[in-house]
């Protein structure tokens, strides 16, 4: 064997290791580099990471057969050389705003190239437009900000893993509102930051419906073997499109709504479905869509006060009249 072949080996070794507390034994590398087109023997594995762990931040658990290997779980990445400032942008960002989304396994993973790529922007020499791109870009959230509620983080790291490897979860849960939790055996299926929370969607038992979980209300989950199972026919997307997420039941009205020209205007640009239509009356805008008949569309629509008018259905306009009845006499009492 020649010693490029060795090199390449042993380079494919090194980024099939997982990052501690995750390992893998010799037999499943020996797997791996064949898959990869390295026909090699277990003994000549256990021999390379021998060798490669006097140069590189290696262990091995031998607190059980077969043993595993592992990188170091504060080692530095490897993997990167020639980091451009553009891709040490990417990474940052990245990190910024998908680690919520993210499994934790990947997270914890990619750890490594999310400080080689701060330390990369950090020795950007100035002055360097790309150096300050960071303090140039932000997420403005278009509502009320408030602040995230935290979520345990080993529970993040079990949901993550059982919606990876698509496993039934058994969860404590405590319901809004409740002072204690109750026991559930779920079927996670999807995770959605909605806001500033992240919700589980999963399937209790067998149950045929899923519902949304919110993952700071989980105070204990633990794995199952057993695998997670979809309701017949279960689309995420679809369950999104008919507002699902924004808590609704699924059901989808046709909406009448006149707008002062003011308030309506960004319907022009950013309209509420596919099918909009909006014409001209005065001063106003009458707009015609079809939208997922949810509590957000309420809070929406609540939220322009008098520069919005329900026309139709009639029981969204009923249920909107009693709530600014309900306004009304509360501000029409003196004040507190």
């Amino acid at each position: 064997m020649t010693i490029r072949e060795t090199i390449l080996r042993h380079w494919q070794l090194l980024r099939l290791l997982p990052r501690y507390p995750q390992k893998i034994t010799v037999q499943e590398l020996k797997q791996a580099l064949a898959v990869q087109g390295f026909d090699t023997t277990e003994r000549t594995v256990q021999r390379d990471l021998m060798d490669l762990s006097s140069a590189f931040p290696l262990v091995v658990d031998e607190r059980a057969k077969p043993y595993g290997w592992s990188w170091q779980r504060e080692a530095r990445s490897f993997d990167l050389p020639g980091l451009s400032v553009a891709e040490a942008l990417t990474w940052v960002l990245a990190e910024q705003h998908l680690r919520s989304l993210l499994p934790a396994g990947i997270v914890e993973h990619l750890q490594p190239q999310f400080q080689a790529a701060r330390s990369r922007l950090s020795a950007e020499q100035q002055p360097k437009p790309t150096r300050s791109w960071l303090d140039k870009v932000r997420t403005v959230p278009p509502a009320q900000p408030l602040i995230p509620p935290g979520v345990a983080q080993e529970i993040q790291r079990t949901v993550s893993d059982a919606l990876m490897h698509e496993r039934q979860l058994d969860i404590s849960y405590r319901k809004k509102g409740s002072k204690s939790a109750e026991s559930y055996r779920i079927h996670p299926l999807a995770i959605i930051q909605r806001g500033w929370v992240i919700y589980l969607h999963a399937r209790i038992g067998d149950y045929p419906n899923a519902q949304n979980f919110a993952l700071h209300r989980v105070e204990a989950a633990t794995l199952r073997e057993e695998p997670a199972i979809p309701p017949p026919g279960y689309d995420l997307d679809a369950g999104i499109e008919r507002g699902i997420w924004a808590f609704g039941k699924g059901q989808l009205i046709q909406v009448a709504l006149r707008f002062s020209r003011e308030a309506g205007e960004h319907l022009l640009e950013t309209p509420l479905s596919t099918d909009q239509k909006v014409s001209e009356e005065g001063d106003t805008l009458l707009v015609h869509a079809t939208v997922a008949d949810t509590p957000q569309l309420r809070w929406w629509l609540l939220g322009f006060g008098d520069a919005v008018e329900v026309l139709s259905p009639t029981a969204l306009r009923q249920e909107l009249s009693d709530v600014a009845a309900g306004m009304a006499r509360k501000y029409a009492s003196p004040e507190p």
